[in-house]
């Protein structure tokens, strides 16, 4: 598996992921927990759009 397959597998773990939390947090009945779910999933949406472009050889990161 070569590096870029690599990459590509972990970004989409992490899509993957974040959609999982996503979901959980539309199900959730607790509004704190439901909150929980959505703040972990933009962190990991976010992660993962800087992973991304720094992958991509995009020197400065999204702000």
């Amino acid at each position: 598996m070569s590096e870029s397959d690599d990459v590509r597998t972990r970004l989409q773990q992490m899509r993957g992921q974040a959609e999982d939390l996503e979901k959980a947090a539309e199900k959730a009945t607790d509004p704190a927990e439901r909150q929980r779910l959505e703040d972990e999933a933009h962190r990991l949406e976010s992660r993962s759009v800087q992973f991304s472009g720094m992958a991509s050889g995009d020197i400065y990161p999204m702000q």
